[in-house]
């Protein structure tokens, strides 16, 4: 499976395990609702950087996001 769609995928997933919304995802990683519905939709292609606050925010890391499922 291609990576972005693999980390959008666990993006999504580990947001709604942790019962968490877009909107409070957004705001614990310091980024935009928009940006983060484009995320998990595959529409935005995120840097490392992105990718290390949205771990954050999930408490998870950013290998466990890009690890295929």
């Amino acid at each position: 499976m291609e990576v972005l769609k693999v980390f959008s995928n666990n993006t999504k997933k580990r947001r709604k395990n942790l019962n968490m919304s877009q909107e409070q995802l957004a705001e614990a990683s310091g980024l935009h609702q928009t940006y983060i519905s484009d995320l998990e939709r595959g529409l935005k292609n995120p840097s490392l950087k992105t990718m290390v606050k949205i771990a954050n925010a999930l408490d998870t890391t950013v290998p466990e996001l890009l690890e295929e499922q």
